[in-house]
């Protein structure tokens, strides 16, 4: 039974190998544009800073140097029900220096496109065991986020030798450009 998680909640993942599933709708646009979320990974360390630049990972870099994380690749619609995007994580084969991964979505071109996530709905972030299949917990972000152009769905990050997902539901106005600032 999965657990349905509220802003700032945060839970044990016990499963080593586990799918983050990202979802999301588009509404009807007024700007006559197609609407193109990308989700990233920021593999951080001690310092809540990229543990190295490849391990930022995202639709031009796919997997992370130690191979704990891949990408699945990138959805340029999101049409359709289930996860939009996913990345595998496998905590096995994690680099000891790693202590946090962040998940962001961002709306690619959002300025141009005078996009931002308050046009989007239904989205959601959740932990899928991959050994079993099943949905170990779920967060849906039910905020407006009417100028935010990219948002933190949450965050994995290792407390006393144990992994915990946190959700958190924050947005920025810069998009991408300003996680790639405050993580690099």
């Amino acid at each position: 039974m999965a657990i349905n998680l509220q802003k700032g909640q945060r839970e044990v993942i016990n499963a080593p190998k586990f799918t983050i599933g990202l979802g999301w709708d588009t509404n009807s646009s007024s700007t006559g544009t197609a609407f193109d979320l990308d989700a990233s990974v920021f593999i951080l360390g001690d310092n809540k800073k990229l543990v190295a630049d490849e391990y930022f990972v995202f639709y031009n870099n796919l997997k992370s140097p130690d191979g704990a994380v891949e990408h699945t690749g990138d959805n340029l619609t999101g049409a359709g029900d289930g996860d939009d995007e996913q990345i595998k994580v496998d905590l096995s084969k994690i680099d000891g220096k790693v202590t946090e991964i962040c998940v962001v979505v961002t709306i690619h071109e959002a300025e141009n496109r005078r996009q931002n996530f308050g046009q989007v709905r239904n989205s959601f972030v959740r932990i899928v065991n991959t050994d079993t299949n099943e949905v170990v917990l779920k967060y849906e972000l039910e905020e407006d986020f009417s100028i935010e152009t990219a948002v933190e769905f949450g965050r994995i990050y290792k407390r006393n030798n144990e992994w915990k997902f946190e959700a958190v539901g924050v947005g920025m106005k810069g998009g991408l450009q300003d996680y790639l600032n405050k993580y690099n």
